[in-house]
């Protein structure tokens, strides 16, 4: 028995029909949830839609503060990316929507949540083991796994039965995009539509947050950003809030073709999926990150980083941020980042970010030591046949027993 449920809602056409179809299959009340993470709307009309099909509450909140700096940020100490490319600007944001949706279930007594993913795709994933961690008893209502309106003609279908306005009416398909979008602060994904033929090569008129590289100015520019234990915390010698660098960021690199990526991913679900996604805040940030960590971090710690984040990156992507794993992950990330202090200079030019210089008083970069020049007995060039003959041990007793390596 469910009286009362939370939807995430966006005012969009799936989410519209979704707050009708609940109030009638369920005959419950609908409390609808509409989360600004920096995806750039007017959230105003998506009240008055709310209201105006009798929504029991309302909730609007300007997130992108939280987002940027509770979830965006860690994920960057990390230097995350799944599969070697996707910097997870869809993924890193559903966990703050699947905490507030039961957060916000509880303040209102609701037995439910609801949300618009698909049962195709990964949200689905992300919002339901969320949920599920942080309100075990929770109840979940995946309309797209119940229903029977399974194309955009029976949901419009649906909204002109039930009087529900919408943005496209039939007939009207030269105004909606040939592909799926998601946009946030961090990131546009583009996908779906024309989009799942890998061998199709999108338009450029699609990309909504950067140049083409080739339309880029002739002349680059020069960036210089502040890091404070792994987070920028000041772009140009101003401080800025986790959510104003990230913007910042977005602009700049936007201007100069930066952050552009056409990748085919594995879903969690089992299927390949081809996604299109502009991030170009975020892909400065991490060319920076890296800068900053290469003088400041002790070798092994680096690597050991490095050896773990594919594990971090896949458990972003699969929906485990509220797991004990990603939290222990995440102890041992934090702890690294101490010392990952300093200013990092970049130069973006034509939809390439290139580091031109990086300083720290938590340096451990000795140039005298590395110099070729005299070092004035700094370092003993004669110890190195030591360590190369012991680290050589295991190759040469093989070799002796006639182990073949060639």
């Amino acid at each position: 028995m469910v009286d009362k449920v939370v939807l995430a809602y966006s005012g969009g056409l799936d989410t519209s029909v979704i707050l009708r179809w609940l109030q009638e299959t369920y005959d419950c009340e609908v409390v609808t949830f509409t989360a600004d993470i920096g995806q750039g709307e007017e959230l105003e009309p998506a009240r008055e839609k709310a209201r105006a099909m009798g929504a029991a509450k309302i909730y609007i909140e300007d997130l992108r503060e939280e987002f940027a700096r509770g979830y965006v940020f860690p994920m960057f100490r990390a230097n995350t990316l799944y599969e070697g490319e996707y910097l997870l600007g869809t993924a890193i944001a559903r966990p703050l929507i699947a905490k507030r949706l039961v957060e916000i279930a509880r303040e209102t007594g609701a037995e439910a949540i609801s949300h618009g993913a698909t049962g195709k795709g990964n949200d689905q994933v992300r919002f339901e083991l969320g949920a599920y961690a942080l309100s075990p008893d929770i109840q979940i209502i995946a309309p797209w796994r119940e229903w029977d309106l399974t194309s955009r003609e029976a949901l419009m279908t649906f909204c002109e039965e039930h009087q529900i306005p919408v943005e496209h009416r039939q007939g009207d398909e030269g105004d909606k995009p040939p592909y799926s979008m998601d946009a946030n602060l961090l990131h546009i994904s583009y996908e779906g539509g024309v989009l799942e033929d890998p061998s199709f090569e999108p338009d450029d008129s699609m990309w909504r947050m950067t140049v083409a590289p080739e339309q880029a100015p002739d002349q680059p520019a020069m960036v210089g950003l502040e890091f404070r234990r792994g987070d920028i915390v000041a772009i140009d010698g101003e401080e800025l809030s986790a959510d104003q660098v990230i913007e910042r960021l977005n602009a700049l690199g936007g201007r100069h073709g930066v952050g552009r990526s056409d990748i085919v991913e594995n879903r969690y679900v089992g299927m390949k999926s081809r996604g299109c996604y502009e991030t170009p805040g975020g892909t400065i940030m991490l060319k920076a990150h890296r800068a900053m960590e290469s003088i400041t971090l002790d070798r092994e710690v680096a690597h050991l980083k490095d050896e773990l984040m594919p594990r971090y990156a896949s458990l972003i992507y699969n929906g485990y941020w509220w797991s004990p794993e990603r939290k222990v992950l995440q102890a041992l990330i934090d702890a690294s980042q101490e010392p990952v202090n300093g200013r990092v200079k970049l130069k973006l030019y034509k939809g390439n970010v290139g580091v031109v210089g990086r300083e720290s008083s938590d340096s451990l970069y000795d140039a005298d030591v590395v110099t070729f020049e005299d070092d004035h007995g700094t370092y003993s060039q004669q110890d190195a046949a030591g360590f190369i003959r012991l680290n050589a041990l295991r190759l040469r007793l093989g070799a002796k027993r006639g182990r073949k390596l060639d």
